[in-house]
């Protein structure tokens, strides 16, 4: 197959007690493995696309066949979107960031206390599914952005330095309707070594986010 769902880096219940053990096997094994197979099955119908990357296939849809460009947008972008979403938290994370991320949020927002604010309103005022994001401009600058559904920053030309799910199935478990408290929480399971590892290969010019993968 094209794509295969990837390994969770860490326990199910790692994250605990920002994200608890049921939400994160859910979103993982039944979530993102049905955006997985999903892709797969749309590309066995045009099997040229097969070695693309899904990075590469959402970044160009409009050269991606009509009859699954949806599937394609839908379930790469939720391929694309949990594969770096894994990886962007650990145990034990969290804290203030560090190094090339945290000078560029300073200089862009003020200080970290207030790109907080303004990352976790953007995320709120989602209206219904889908993701908020720090955004690499192609000038070198960043910018906070939300995107509906399974979308990607990619399809805009932008590069995905980080996002964070908001999702009903991301949180509903634990916080129900509360959005806000989700995203003030989840700050205490970022990775800021992951995220700093991918800001940099934005600044080094590269387009393809999962380079920046470890």
């Amino acid at each position: 197959m094209a794509h295969e769902l990837p390994a969770l880096p860490y326990d199910y219940a790692a994250l605990e007690p920002v994200i608890d053990a049921q939400t994160m096997k859910l979103h993982h094994d039944m979530h993102h493995g049905a955006y997985v197979k999903n892709l797969n099955a749309a590309l066995e119908k045009h099997p040229n696309l097969s070695s693309k990357s899904a990075e590469d296939l959402i970044r160009d849809l409009t050269s991606v066949p009509e009859d699954i460009r949806s599937a394609v947008r839908n379930n790469g972008g939720g391929h694309v979107n949990h594969t770096m979403f894994w990886k962007i938290m650990k145990p034990k994370g969290g804290g203030d960031p560090a190094g090339p991320v945290a000078d560029v949020i300073k200089k862009s927002f003020g200080n970290f206390n207030d790109f907080k604010t303004k990352f976790n309103d953007a995320g709120t005022k989602q209206f219904g599914s889908g993701w908020v994001w720090l955004a690499g401009k192609p000038g070198g600058e960043v910018q906070i952005i939300s995107t509906p559904n399974q979308d990607n920053p990619i399809s805009q030309g932008l590069f995905p330095i980080f996002g964070n799910d908001v999702w009903e199935h991301a949180y509903y478990l634990k916080y129900n309707n509360r959005r806000p408290e989700y995203l003030a929480a989840w700050w205490n399971v970022v990775n800021w070594e992951e995220i700093n590892h991918r800001y940099e290969t934005f600044k080094s010019g590269k387009l393809e986010p999962a380079l920046a993968a470890r």
